[in-house]
């Protein structure tokens, strides 16, 4: 059962300097235990946000992707200088290569992971509000784009059903009918998509799109839980910025496998980043209690 997000009623703003965050911690930390707790972090809030659906993804789909990343770096990659046997071509098989394959698969998916999460709480509205102002071509694109996608598959399932209906489904008749039943549902999806495209543009420009002085209505408001989780988001920024230029999260693969060490120091810097990482699933976990309690009052 998917449950209700409470970090996605914040302001559009803190949720997109939060994903921005957490996105570009996990792209620059190689450290194992950053990536681990980045990789956790998202698991957790998509399994919030979608339950079981994300658990059949990450079984289904990231996982045999990670397998498959670690498996074929060593077989590409022979730096390192520990050796531990010799492929039948001839290349060495390092530690470090094997070492670095797991790490790369585990910050594939996580990244992953993290643009899932990104997709279901920065709608196009949410991208829109932000960036409509700043860069109103490219905001326009980008929201149409990713509102047309479950648009255009919601409508595609509408008109296999319909062509189901009458026997000219894709999986209908023999190989030659098949085909045909498919250029027929393209036909029809590609029609319906140009003329989905002029009667957006019709509309827009009815409603006065990219007249000066045009106004635009918006439903968010910066208010003061919002200033807290911003000073929150700013304080995890400024001390994780600050461990990684001491070098506490730092970790290196080639020529030998080395980096930060777990002093009390450097977990100061991990247990930040954790929190950073859990900070959607905590507000959403204080705002199901408050519910579970306001329930228990009735």
């Amino acid at each position: 059962m998917q449950n209700r997000d409470a970090f996605s009623s914040y302001h559009p703003l803190v949720n997109f300097l939060y994903f921005a965050l957490v996105l570009g911690c996990t792209m620059f930390f190689m450290h194992p235990v950053s990536l681990c707790i980045s990789l956790a972090g998202a698991l957790s809030y998509g399994i919030y946000l979608k339950g079981w659906k994300m658990v059949r993804f990450t079984l289904f789909y990231l996982l045999p992707m990670m397998l498959m990343a670690a498996i074929l770096n060593p077989a590409f990659n022979h730096a390192g200088v520990t050796i531990l046997t010799y492929l039948p071509s001839g290349n060495p098989l390092t530690l470090e290569s094997i070492a670095y394959g797991i790490g790369a698969a585990g910050m594939l998916a996580a990244v992953i992971l993290w643009f899932s999460c990104y997709t279901e709480v920065m709608t196009s509205d949410k991208f829109g509000y932000l960036f409509g102002r700043i860069i109103p071509a490219l905001s326009l694109i980008l929201s149409m784009t990713l509102r047309f996608v479950p648009k255009y598959q919601a409508q595609f399932r509408v008109v296999r059903e319909a062509q189901k209906c009458v026997g000219r489904d894709i999986s209908d008749g023999g190989i030659i009918s098949r085909i045909k039943h498919t250029v027929t549902i393209f036909s029809i999806m590609v029609t319906w998509a140009l003329e989905n495209a002029i009667e957006t543009a019709d509309s827009m420009k009815s409603r006065g799109y990219g007249l000066k002085g045009r106004t635009a209505f918006s439903i968010y408001r910066f208010d003061g839980r919002d200033k807290m989780v911003l000073l929150w988001l700013l304080f995890c920024s400024v001390f994780i910025a600050i461990g990684a230029l001491c070098g506490g999260m730092a970790w290196g693969y080639f020529p030998v496998i080395q980096g930060a060490e777990l002093i009390p120091l450097n977990v100061g810097f991990q247990l930040v980043y954790l929190a950073l990482c859990f900070t959607p699933v905590f507000l959403d976990r204080r705002e199901d209690r408050k519910w579970n309690c306001l329930q228990s009052e009735i």
